[in-house]
């Protein structure tokens, strides 16, 4: 299923999910699910970090992977895509995505039919609205299911969608929760060192209660080390999140004058 984009075109260096249509000895062409079923093509040289005897070794007709945009030929309506410059956390998370994505607009679009909306209606009125914001469609579906019609309001749908997704959602989305966590390095040779270091623990997490459904947990490690474990709906919500949690930590150690420095756990 091809989705509906506002942009005709995607930008180099996003990552998108395409299908595998055609595969010859210098590469092979795709269409970009994302957009539309837009043409991409995925030269020999960016399939594999290593040299390959076979390109259907590594890529298959009708596959779908999730690759990255390196060039972008507007005039011509088609895309460069690499797949060996995509990480293996990459293509979890994006493919996840993908498939919520999905799953969403799947369900979107069956509510749309119930009340005599068309496909078109049903972007323009809930889907974009709800990737504005709550960052993803199913993550907005995942909120109208914990927070019923507050969310839908929230998000500006318009009042008709309002039964039909609030129904669709209790039924059909299971709200999971993921995870991601990292570890803040934190060290002070001051007198008052402790304190100045608990500060910014503290701080962080009083900072996360801004945010709506998410969570957080510190764990001493061992000095200079302390873990956090951030917990929400999806990865996308989270990792906006902790990028604020590290750019925080940073002025918040700066000021204190301790030794500051953040690393992620690897998934």
């Amino acid at each position: 299923m091809a989705l509906k984009n506002r942009k005709e075109m995607p930008d180099i260096g996003e990552i998108v999910v395409g299908t595998i249509k055609e595969i010859h000895d210098f590469g092979a062409y795709m269409v970009i699910d994302e957009y539309n079923d837009l043409r991409a093509f995925l030269p020999w040289s960016e399939v594999a970090t290593k040299a390959v005897k076979n390109i259907n070794e590594v890529i298959k007709e009708n596959q779908k992977l999730a690759v990255k945009v390196i060039r972008v030929y507007r005039n011509k309506g088609q895309v460069d895509v690499s797949l060996k410059r995509v990480n293996d956390n990459e293509r979890k998370r994006k493919m996840m995505y993908w498939k919520r994505t999905l799953k969403a607009v799947n369900l979107i679009l069956m509510a749309a039919k119930q009340i005599n909306k068309s496909e078109d209606e049903a972007y323009k009125e809930v889907v974009w609205h709800l990737e504005d914001y709550f960052g993803d469609a199913m993550s907005g579906l995942e909120a109208i299911n914990l927070e019923g019609k507050d969310a839908l309001k929230r998000a500006k749908i318009p009042i008709e969608w309002h039964d039909i997704l609030l129904d669709y959602a209790k039924k059909y989305v299971e709200v999971k929760h993921v995870q991601i966590s990292g570890y803040f390095n934190l060290k002070s040779l001051e007198s008052d060192g402790i304190d100045r270091i608990r500060k910014i623990l503290l701080d962080i997490k009083e900072e996360v209660k801004k945010y709506d459904g998410i969570d957080i947990k510190i764990y001493t490690i061992g000095s200079p080390k302390y873990r956090i474990d951030l917990i929400g709906p999806d990865y996308k919500t989270l990792e906006n999140v902790i990028e604020k949690l590290i750019s925080k930590g940073e002025k918040l150690a700066k000021d204190l004058k301790v030794e500051y420095s953040f690393e992620r756990v690897k998934a």
